[in-house]
């Protein structure tokens, strides 16, 4: 039986309210060694009974108070991503979708839902041409309804609850509405986010610009802002289900948001919103050592990406090299050059699609790509044919590094990895009853063919866009649960998650240790090092080898969990401003 949340019980405004001082108090700000220069290292969190981490102090805070009462991970993540839709309006929400792992203790099973956003029955694969036949312009595409996906995230929330669920649906939605109606107070990162016009458009649209740029000006830190458009929305879906988003006047507002934006009109309709289903589909795993890692199976590009890079790397023993040594890294960017050769080639939606999931991760296919991995850096990395022809051509898509993760275990040991995304930062700036909508289209190829061969990735009618989110969940060789990761970050994702369980289980590193450690990442094309960390003194090296090497800040998002010797070890990226909360026992 579910339980009901109690009149005054965990969740409080003024207990909601005090995540600044939770912030300061949860997680003091130290140095290690390992870590990125200039940047203030939050503290390892530890405890015994269960543990969230999330990108925002509010989120944490609700889902600890779902935990609090009993309820377990989806509950949690569930609680926790309503209040992202809210505080972090920037990065994900309601208006978008979600990859979800759940790992059920008590069963031994691992569940994933995708909620990934479909493309509406009016599009295809000419959606992002111009007049020319020429792909648009990438602020032509991001911004107005015409990059508005069908929204999957609530959908997914559904099915998961209803299958895994404790608590009642109603309650998970307590904590939203309250700061909703009362006001949160806005973080300096949205504050820099809105200052720096991270998305053009926001300021272009309405209602979107009043919102977020009252009086003409962003939104200051320390704001008190209230969303009651946003509340009420939540009441009606709280108390009728996901059937008052998706149909009736919510979805009639919707829709008319999005056919017409002042900006690229879409054609999402009524019935594209009534027709959406989330799906159950089996997780990808891979052994790695004598550890077993699974993650998200296409569309998810990044599932199968973090795989590859860690089966390539196997042989290669980076245990034998201290974390961040800088040949050890030139390894990690050879077999991150291979998988996304792959990724750019083979990955799309896999009911549109033949996707060689089972080809791509055969032992014998990655030995023999394996062999292409040198001293030196290999501009040409050809795309592997696991199933001989190759029968697509490189895809153009944009993937726009605004995204969240949710790591969760709660007392029964149950897991939840969660990555959701809008897109783009504030999504296609298109806004309806006090939340964001997606413009995830742009994550399908612009281009539907090259040099006469089709795109994998094309759009389609109901067809969802690839994607990098990479929810990961390493197992232990006698199946008891690991390591919960993930982050936001665009096509990096696959770079950030990789890195950092090869931090953890190569390394020996706490989560804090290798989410803290400065970042490197290569797509195939150049390689990137964390601007102002010590990884600065290993270019000339790397340029040595062959690489192309920039310079440049990373905005990775790891939120991270291990389970070792009962207990919870919480890792929070200091790039961004989350916290891990926990409860242990006396």
């Amino acid at each position: 039986m579910k339980k009901s949340l109690p009149l005054l019980a965990a969740i409080t405004i003024s207990l909601l309210l005090s995540s600044c001082t939770i912030l300061e108090t949860q997680q003091r700000e130290t140095r290690e060694p390992e870590a990125a220069t200039g940047l203030q290292i939050k503290q390892q969190v530890t405890a015994n009974e269960y543990m969230v981490a999330a990108a925002n102090p509010y989120a944490s805070r609700a889902g600890q108070a779902m935990l609090a009462l009993g309820g377990n991970a989806v509950d949690a993540a569930i609680a926790t991503q309503l209040v992202l839709t809210l505080v972090e309006p920037q990065s994900s929400g309601i208006g978008g979708g979600a990859f979800l792992l759940y790992f059920d203790n008590k069963t031994q099973q691992l569940i994933t839902y995708d909620g990934r956003e479909t493309a509406p029955s009016g599009a295809d694969h000419n959606l992002f041409l111009d007049d020319t036949g020429k792909p648009a312009k990438w602020i032509e595409a991001v911004v107005g309804g015409r990059s508005v996906g069908v929204p999957g995230l609530l959908h997914a929330f559904n099915q998961a609850h209803k299958a895994h669920g404790k608590l009642d649906w109603q309650t998970l939605f307590k904590p939203a509405i309250e700061l909703a109606e009362h006001g949160f107070v806005v973080s300096a990162r949205l504050n820099m986010l809105l200052e720096k016009k991270f998305n053009p458009g926001l300021a272009k649209l309405s209602p979107a610009k009043e919102y977020f740029y009252p009086n003409g000006k962003a939104l200051t830190v320390g704001t008190l802002k209230k969303n009651p458009e946003l509340a009420a929305l939540y009441k009606q879906v709280a108390a009728h289900g996901i059937r008052a988003f998706y149909e009736g006047e919510h979805a009639k507002r919707l829709v008319n948001a999005v056919q017409t934006s002042a900006i690229a009109p879409g054609t999402l309709t009524e019935s594209d919103l009534a027709n959406y289903t989330s799906k159950i589909r089996d997780a990808i795993c891979t052994e790695y050592h004598q550890y077993k890692v699974c993650s998200m199976a296409p569309p998810s590009s990044g599932g199968i990406a973090v795989l590859q890079i860690l089966k390539l790397l196997e042989g290669k023993k980076l245990s034998q090299y201290p974390a961040n040594d800088e040949y050890a890294l030139h390894l990690f960017t050879q077999a991150s050059r291979l998988a996304f050769a792959d990724r750019n080639h083979y990955v799309a939606d896999p009911d549109f699609v033949s996707v060689p999931t089972t080809a791509l991760l055969a032992a014998d296919y990655l030995a023999e790509r394996a062999k292409l991995i040198s001293d030196e850096d290999n501009h040409d990395v050809p795309v592997g044919q696991p199933i001989g022809k190759l029968a697509y051509a490189k895809d153009d898509g944009f993937e726009l590094p605004s995204t969240t993760h949710v790591s969760v275990v709660d007392a029964q040991g149950n897991a939840v990895s969660m990555t959701s995304s809008i897109e783009m930062g504030f999504g296609s700036t298109v806004m309806v009853d006090g939340y964001l909508l997606n413009n995830q289209l742009t994550d399908f190829s612009l281009s539907p063919k090259k040099n006469g061969k089709w795109m994998a990735n094309r759009v389609e009618a109901h067809k969802r866009p690839r994607s990098s989110m990479s929810p990961v969940m390493v197992f232990n060789a006698d199946g008891s649960l690991k390591l919960v990761v993930g982050s936001p970050g665009g096509s990096r994702i696959i770079n950030y998650v990789a890195h950092t369980v090869i931090g953890v289980l190569d390394w020996g590193l706490t989560p804090q240790q290798a989410v803290n450690l400065p970042k490197i990442t290569n797509r195939n094309r150049y390689t990137t090092l964390e601007k102002g960390t010590n990884l600065a003194s290993i270019k000339a090296d790397f340029e040595k080898r062959g690489h192309k090497v920039h310079l440049r800040d990373l905005n990775s998002g790891l939120h991270v969990i291990e389970l070792k010797n009962g207990e919870l070890l919480g890792g929070v990226d200091p790039r961004r401003e989350g916290i891990a909360l926990g409860e242990s026992s006396e």
